[in-house]
């Protein structure tokens, strides 16, 4: 047993006089539900309170339980809402399995045989063109606020399991972190309409919830998504909505802990737990876990220490920018800093890879060449320069696309396009084929035929 002896908000310090509690180890009382979180001395731990805040004080005997946090785990929680316990969060029936698994806990390092490097489309051309998604990679959209992130994750997840759920072999987990009830609402009606919602889990540590359940429900949404790739063998869409709150959450209870932060500002554990998340997002023997990662940018500053820890675990990155988006292209993707690890000719073909080093050579030539338009203008550039800087213009505003989860809001019907159809187009803007085109006649699109 243990004894409450100080309360922060959700973080409460418990003296256990017998014994010592490991991280994840779960405590009872009447309603009242405590994990451990950390040390804070030789007989004194840091909890978070997960249930009963309003039943605490100090005194208050708290019990052990014989098990670690855990969560339900199986074919019921498909097509349902969840929180960190397994409690419904969509109106429905109690959820009820026959298994549960461990939130957290330490993954033994498994071998598994190289396996060959495939694009996983998505459909949208400028994320297959110039950020291409490896399949069991990791996929990362970083943006500042209203830039477009929920909807071209939203979008990616659409068009990725319409494809896949046609077969038995892939089902889709999305963890709502630190982000709206209501984006959380609209994305279950969205995948209802679209009859794919009984293909997909739903875990949400919503804004309002306290940081231990927003830092909990992340590392909930992968123990369900390793139980389908390790139990079910089925390859798991991984969608994440946002990674940076996961990483706000961790600094809230970092703060409450009393623990002196970085100079940055951010808890010293930041590297550490932004690896362990990214390190149980992997591939199994029998199956593949596939990421895509939607990360707030605050300030929309991009060396921000917590937005930098994420990039080492990406094998791909998509930056939105608000320039782009004032300019009224969407989705708003800052082509030159938007890259993939995988770009080498013998994994991506010659032909794409040519492609994309012309059309980025293009594009940075004309911002070079943007001062001296925005001072003479265009007519004013040599016959060259205005060629290139025509050709920058159509390359990117092509890249714009109609959505189909915002059908409802423009009217336009969504638009898929296959990565060998967006090469070849780009192909052909960069050879001047469509020299005689205006911008904005590529604007919205899918292919240019």
């Amino acid at each position: 047993m243990g004894k409450i002896i100080s309360v922060f908000g959700q973080i409460v310090v418990v003296e256990i006089k017998k014994g010592s509690p490991s991280f994840g180890d779960v405590y009872i009382n009447d309603g009242v539900k405590l994990v451990c979180y950390l040390t804070k001395s030789i007989k004194h731990y840091y909890f978070i309170v997960l249930d009963g805040e309003r039943k605490i004080y100090r005194g208050l005997i708290v019990k052990k339980t014989s098990q670690k946090l855990s969560i339900p785990v199986g074919d019921e929680l498909l097509g349902r809402v969840i929180d960190i316990f397994g409690q419904p969060q969509d109106g429905g029936s109690a959820i009820k399995t026959k298994e549960h698994a461990k939130v957290s806990k330490q993954e033994k390092f498994v071998l598994i045989p190289d396996q060959k490097i495939e694009i996983l489309e998505t459909g949208i051309k400028v994320v297959d063109f110039f950020a291409p998604l490896i399949k069991g990679g990791k996929l990362g959209l970083f943006g500042g606020a209203g830039v477009g992130k929920t909807v071209l994750l939203t979008e990616i997840m659409h068009n990725i399991f319409m494809d896949n759920s046609k077969t038995n072999k892939s089902i889709s987990v999305f963890a709502g972190v630190g982000e709206r009830t209501r984006e959380g609402r609209e994305l279950m009606e969205e995948l209802a309409e679209k009859n794919v919602l009984d293909k997909t889990a739903l875990i949400y540590g919503t804004m309002g919830d306290n940081a231990g359940k927003r830092f909990l429900s992340a590392f909930a949404a992968i123990t369900i998504a390793e139980y389908f790739r390790d139990i079910k063998a089925k390859n798991v869409l991984f969608f994440i909505d946002n990674v940076f709150r996961f990483a706000q959450a961790g600094s809230e209870l970092s703060t409450l802990t009393d623990t002196i932060p970085s100079e940055e500002g951010y808890q010293p554990t930041l590297t550490s737990e932004m690896a362990e998340f990214h390190e149980r997002l992997r591939s199994g023997k029998s199956a593949d876990i596939c990421t895509i990662e939607a990360i707030y940018v605050p300030s929309d500053d991009l060396l921000d220490t917590a937005v930098n820890s994420i990039h080492p675990y990406l094998d791909s990155v998509v930056t939105l920018s608000r320039d782009v988006y004032q300019e009224g292209r969407f989705p708003s993707v800052d082509i030159l800093n938007s890259s993939s690890s995988i770009f080498d000719p013998d994994i991506i073909g010659e032909k794409h890879y040519k492609a994309v080093i012309m059309a980025q050579r293009i594009i940075k030539k004309a911002e070079e060449l943007e001062r001296m338009v925005a001072l003479v203008g265009e007519s004013e550039l040599s016959p060259d320069n205005q060629t290139l800087y025509r050709r920058s213009n159509l390359i990117k505003t092509y890249m714009t696309q109609p959505f189909e989860v915002v059908f409802a809001q423009t009217g336009k019907k969504g638009e898929k396009v296959p990565l060998a159809t967006t090469i070849q187009d780009v192909e052909d803007i960069v050879n001047g084929k469509h020299d005689q085109k205006k911008p904005e006649d590529l604007m919205f699109i899918g292919s240019i035929k």
